[in-house]
């Protein structure tokens, strides 16, 4: 078993590459392609994902993989790790000369994220955890707030996760913000500059795997929507929505989620 300080400084030198070819691109008009899903993808994107798949298999190549680019292979279920890679999360935000996209590696080990990287290139924020070595924005180590009640925290959450729909127990008074990157929301609530995130609708594996377990090493709870433990390397590899946050905060908004 690789030593987590070992699989923590691969990611983050794959993390710095990605941000290297990113800043070649970003602002200067790159190619656009629409997925079957209607969502974009640059030639950024495409640059990131061939070169960190290379990096990183080349390195170890016994893992498997699962990136938002790279079609899916089922070989990676068969793996006891798997790197789960997101090359830009904020496609859109990086396409419109937003400074907010996010590179998001994490490590897969037996469904649980056990290292994980954010990295924000144009703004050179670059979060990191690992199992065990608690979690840092540019090496300096970062903590979950201290909120344990929904009035007054702030709650990075779309508009459509506060819809009435979601709380059976009354929507809670906290105070809703907004960025574009999943990954960015997940970093943002493991440094404490927000209280939580939310989001319920299904939620692809690679633009959460890393945030969660920034959250989980900053002393926060992490579930997905329904207040269940997340596991990775699922056959399609979604979860139910998620929710993380400090440990009282979460449980206190799980209840409202919950109520009957």
């Amino acid at each position: 078993m690789r030593a987590p300080e070992d699989e923590l400084a691969l990611l983050v030198e794959a993390a710095r590459t990605a941000g290297e070819i990113a800043r070649k691109h970003f602002r200067r008009d790159p190619e656009i392609w629409t997925k079957a899903d209607e969502s974009p993808v640059t030639e950024a994107d495409i640059a990131i994902d061939r070169v960190l798949r290379a990096d990183l298999l080349g390195a170890r190549p016994d893992y498997g993989w699962i990136s938002e680019e790279t079609e899916d292979d089922p070989a990676r279920l068969r793996a006891d790790r798997v790197f789960v890679v997101d090359p830009i999360d904020g496609t859109r935000a990086f396409i419109e000369g937003e400074t907010s996209f996010a590179h998001s590696i994490a490590i897969v080990d037996g469904g649980e994220p056990v290292a994980g990287v954010v990295y924000l290139p144009m703004k050179d924020r670059l979060y990191a955890a690992a199992r065990g070595l608690g979690a840092t924005l540019n090496g300096t180590a970062i903590r979950t707030s201290s909120a344990q009640v929904e009035t007054g925290a702030q709650i990075l959450a779309t508009k459509p996760n506060v819809d009435a729909k979601h709380w059976p127990g009354g929507v809670p008074p906290f105070t809703r913000v907004y960025r574009p990157s999943l990954a960015y929301r997940l970093a943002l609530v493991a440094e404490g500059r927000f209280d939580g995130m939310v989001t319920f609708r299904d939620t692809w594996e690679w633009d959460i795997a890393a945030g969660a377990v920034l959250v989980s090493e900053a002393g926060g709870a992490v579930t997905d929507g329904r207040g269940e433990t997340l596991w990775f390397n699922a056959p399609v590899p979604r979860a139910k929505g998620i929710m993380a946050a400090p440990a009282g905060l979460h449980s206190a908004l799980l209840r409202r989620r919950l109520a009957s």
